[in-house]
């Protein structure tokens, strides 16, 4: 190679890399940026939605062992459909869920609120997923009193408390504005169901509730009744995180997919549907037996759940509707017992004596796991215990019979919505005689469930209520314990001082004049007797100082708590004695 052809060659190399090296400059200058995930994208990557939530009967609560409610549903399909878990951050009142979307905590708040002018000016609403009317919700006894309220102006004499920042202290204040000597309360401290229970026990007149709150709630607070319509229908939606609208988008989609493939009316069924044909006289009797009659079978109905993997809420739930809990009970067509056990199904299940307790329920907790052991595995969860009870209802041929019709309709065998809607048709002959089972009183099974399902929520919430209640026994028993242990009563004094005083947990009674330190046992209960003058006592080494220059003092000492006394309630601990 020439001197010439090698300058030409080494030029050419030169031009080469050169070329390259503008390409690779020119590609890092040109790259384009990458494009900010969205909300959506950033929710996936993390693998779980955030979640603010309200405890409450129609959005979230803690049933037997287990998240329900119809909004934790909804949302937890939700959770599923974009492929990630749920992290909830439980709020108890409307207010604590406002202001934790106001800092922005959480992905999407979920708390059943209207979506009403003045929150969209300040947050941003998900797609529409329920309708509600607000109603005024009252005692029943203003019925007996003659102040139950039929028109806005009767609204003035009566105490009414509504949450702050709720949308019915909006309404409220609206009316406020309408009819003159109105006016209601708010209040932070309680939530939407708290205040139902308040009006329940009579300690306020009324409260506002939306309809479908209502709804749920007067299943366990049976002296209410809805006294006025307050709004128009108002539309529920979910508060969403300022931001893209890709969650927001995403939820439409779904939203639209669920309510067409029958899931929504499914869901709705399941919490709401059954209740119009609520029979509330039934309910407080049901409340009266959970109360006298229960306490004494609940043993045998945890036993047999557990025997035969039933839940034992269920079964006791079976039970009241088959039998009221009354071990004697007898059909004119001739079943009996707890279960309400036909004789031949009595003796396929080994049961000898039908009125016995424990025989009768451990033979129906049997039965039940015989129908669903017998129920195709494609029927599932809630669908399945609805199945089951209908089966122990009217038989398991005639919900074969039921999906048979449902197929030649067109409709799913497998979906309890669909089966309910079926299941009257049983009773035309121009169905039920193609069918092998032929005729069948088809609407009972269907209030057969809707029943059970009422019964066994209301011992549900029963059962929390209950373990609420031991937990704060105990928790007051340790405090109680603990403060006991530095608990001590003296009356100090170097002057003479006549005292009697009572010994309460040994029932003795003491007179006597004292001229020094005298100290009572402090685990004991005592009551305290003294003339008029000064005295200085010790209670739980705090100085207590008293004087009545007329009047005997009286006092309480009770599980260590210390109290000054009237005489009427000093009589009353003392067997209506003044001494």
């Amino acid at each position: 190679m020439n001197k010439r052809t090698k300058l030409l060659f080494f030029s050419i190399v030169v031009i080469f890399f050169m070329g390259i090296t503008a390409l690779s400059f020119a590609s890092f200058f040109d790259k384009p940026k990458e494009k900010p995930l969205t909300l959506l994208e950033k929710i996936k990557q993390k693998k779980h939605l955030d979640v603010v939530i309200l405890n409450s009967p129609t959005t979230y609560y803690i049933g037997n062992d287990e998240k329900v409610g119809f909004e934790y549903d909804l949302i937890a399909a939700f959770a599923k459909h974009i492929g990630v878990d749920l992290n909830l951050s439980v709020v108890y009142t409307v207010n604590d869920v406002l202001e934790k979307s106001r800092q922005g905590i959480g992905d999407i708040t979920v708390a059943g609120l209207s979506k009403t002018d003045e929150r969209m000016k300040e947050f941003k609403f998900g797609p529409i997923y329920y309708s509600v009317q607000e109603q005024l919700i009252c005692s029943s006894q203003l019925i007996r009193e003659g102040k139950f309220p039929k028109k806005l102006q009767d609204l003035k004499k009566l105490s009414i408390i509504v949450g702050k920042e709720t949308s019915y202290e909006a309404t409220l204040n609206k009316i406020k504005k309408q009819i003159k000597g109105f006016d209601f309360n708010t209040t932070l401290e309680y939530s939407n169901e708290q205040l139902l229970s308040m009006t329940q026990a009579r300690k306020i007149d009324c409260t506002v509730a939306d309809s479908n709150i209502f709804m749920i709630s007067q299943r366990y607070y049976p002296k209410l009744n809805r006294a006025i319509v307050l709004s128009k229908n108002r539309y529920l939606a979910w508060i969403i995180r300022k931001g893209d609208d890709s969650l927001n988008e995403a939820l439409y989609k779904w939203l639209n997919v669920f309510e067409y493939s029958g899931k929504m009316q499914e869901l709705k069924g399941r919490y709401f549907t059954f209740l119009s044909l609520f029979d509330y006289y039934d309910t407080s009797m049901f409340y009266t037996r959970l109360q006298k009659r229960f306490p004494r079978y609940k043993k045998y109905f945890v036993a047999a759940g557990k025997k035969y993997n039933i839940p034992w809420i269920i079964l006791a739930a079976v039970s009241y509707q088959e039998s009221h809990w009354n071990p004697k009970a007898t059909s004119y067509t001739g079943v009996r017992g707890m279960m309400m056990l036909t004789s031949n199904t009595a003796r396929l299940l080994r049961v000898k004596n039908r009125l016995d307790v424990k025989q009768s329920i451990f033979g129906g907790a049997k039965y039940l796991n015989t129908l669903d052991k017998k129920l195709p595995k494609e029927i599932q969860g809630v669908n399945r215990w609805a199945f089951i009870l209908a089966s122990y209802n009217i038989g398991y041929g005639h919900i074969l019979d039921a999906q048979t019709l449902a197929r030649k309709l067109n409709k799913n065998p497998n979906s309890w919505t669909e089966i309910k809607k079926i299941l009257p048709l049983l009773e035309q002959k121009k169905y039920f005689r193609h069918l092998k089972y032929g005729y069948a009183r088809g609407s009972e099974p269907v209030h057969y469930v809707d029943a059970i399902q009422n019964y066994y929520d209301i011992l549900v919430k029963n059962e929390i209520q209950k373990e609420l209640q031991e937990k704060k026994k105990k928790e007051q028993a340790l405090l109680h314990e603990k403060e006991m242990k530095n608990a001590n009563l003296k009356l100090l004094t170097k002057k003479k001082v006549w005292i009697g005083y009572i010994d309460l947990t040994q029932k003795r009674k003491y007179r006597r004049n004292v001229k020094e330190t005298l100290s009572l046992d402090p685990k004991k209960d005592w009551l305290l007797l003294f003339g008029p003058g000064s005295i200085t006592l010790e209670v739980n080494h705090h100085i207590k100082k008293f004087t009545s220059k007329r009047f005997n003092m009286r006092f309480k000492y009770i599980h260590g708590q210390f109290k000054k006394i009237e005489i009427n309630e000093f009589k009353r601990l003392n067997h209506g004695k003044k001494w």
